[in-house]
């Protein structure tokens, strides 16, 4: 065999061979684990508590939302004042925490495909990958609601106000969606 048969013979060989989804694996070796993927599974699984499996993956302001909306619920179907909307409430609240356990497995796939560079497939809206940044304003909410536990905890100052308040926390996290949708449309 020369040596234009041979290297004819290669580039045959290595069209022939399927082209693997992981770069960093090599023909011939047990493929390295990528230190960047997400567990589908795992998503779904943490999902069973809403919004857990998407801030594992990377979505935390789709997470908040989703516990809120869940919590949010629940509230409503132990109110006396929502009596007559239970059974609506419930069926609701049943189908927004599996479509909640879908969306994290989803998620993650998606998360996946992307970090892999693999292509080919429309990304939904609101789909994109995190990026890892953070949230002044979630920052803001979780510290101040970590000084109030502390005061409680440690200093005696009663959080009996809070049960009257909480829904001051919904009133600011709106505020903020409508901000950032409105900078968005400038």
């Amino acid at each position: 065999m020369n040596g234009a048969q041979y290297e004819n013979q290669q580039e045959n060989i290595q069209q022939e061979t399927p082209q693997t989804p992981y770069p960093e694996q090599v023909y011939g070796q047990a493929p390295r684990r990528n230190t960047a993927r997400k567990s589908p599974a795992l998503a779904t699984i943490l999902s069973c508590m809403p919004g857990l499996g998407q801030v594992y993956v990377g979505y935390y302001q789709q997470g908040f939302i989703n516990i809120m909306v869940a919590a949010g619920s629940i509230t409503a179907l132990a109110s006396e004042a929502f009596d007559g909307l239970k059974p609506f409430v419930g069926v609701c609240l049943a189908f927004f925490w599996l479509y909640n356990m879908i969306d994290a497995n989803r998620r993650a796939l998606h998360y996946n495909k992307v970090k892999a560079g693999l292509g080919g497939e429309e990304v939904p809206e609101g789909f994109t990958v995190p990026t890892g940044s953070g949230s002044l304003f979630g920052g803001v909410v979780l510290v101040v609601i970590g000084v109030l536990v502390i005061m409680d905890l440690n200093f005696g100052i009663s959080m009996a106000w809070v049960k009257d308040w909480w829904p001051v926390l919904l009133i600011a996290f709106g505020g903020n969606l409508i901000y950032k949708a409105r900078q968005k449309a400038e």
